[in-house]
């Protein structure tokens, strides 16, 4: 068989340490599977965009588009979605969340972020509209209430509800102890930026770098590529 592409579709950030960090997850899959050609790929701030980097595929080759995406939202079921259907032999995995590794990288950065037994814990995640993304939080959460005693309460940069902000009010108005937002994203970036500036007494910092990430990413592109 063609050896496949693996397409890595992140969001896009203008933010530099962003960047490097999904860059960084692509050298990582091209180290861990040097027989398979890992191209980069984005659905939004900059190139290369996605439509375009599949509109480029040799046409005799199998390719997987491997969502750098942490849930089922607009990029995953439209974007990526669209990209998929536009070519043949072409398929989607899924995001890279829910996924009990996450959760423990989470409950890493918490522990790096002086989390307490008393303390309660925000989980933000950017947010979508679609229903499906906060299902895919809320059991993530499940999965990090398994790893520690703390009080767990996700919330959302956008389009979902609770806001980080009004999560923290929320936790506040019960006098927890201190309350420590678990930034439940993949790099640096707009949406954790904004943590900072939501009332919490610590922010931990986001997923990336942990070499999980890239793990996850080629468990979903080797399920993928067995239904082609």
């Amino acid at each position: 068989m063609t050896q496949p592409f693996l397409v890595a579709c992140a969001h896009g950030t203008s933010n530099p340490d962003g960047k490097a960090a999904i860059l960084g997850v692509v050298d990582e899959l091209r180290a861990a599977r040097p027989d398979v050609t890992v191209l980069e790929a984005y659905v939004d701030v900059h190139g290369p965009e996605l439509p375009r980097v599949v509109e480029g595929l040799p046409a005799d080759v199998p390719a997987v588009v491997v969502p750098l995406l942490l849930s089922v939202g607009y990029h995953v079921k439209v974007d990526i979605g669209r990209a998929v259907k536009s070519r043949e032999r072409t398929t989607a995995a899924a995001p890279l969340g829910p996924d009990a590794r996450l959760a423990e990288v989470l409950r890493e950065r918490l522990a790096a972020a002086a989390l307490g037994p008393d303390d309660a814990v925000v989980l933000a995640a950017a947010g979508s509209s679609n229903p499906a993304a906060a299902d895919d939080v809320e059991r993530l959460a499940d999965m990090l209430r398994h790893l520690i005693p703390n009080r767990v309460l996700p919330a959302y940069g956008a389009s979902a509800e609770p806001s980080v902000p009004d999560a923290v009010a929320e936790l506040r108005a019960e006098e927890t102890g201190r309350i420590v937002i678990a930034s439940y994203l993949l790099a640096p970036g707009y949406f954790h930026d904004q943590l900072a500036r939501a009332g919490a007494d610590a922010v931990a910092t986001p997923l990336l770098p942990s070499p999980e990430v890239a793990r996850i990413a080629l468990d979903r592109f080797d399920a993928a590529l067995a239904t082609l």
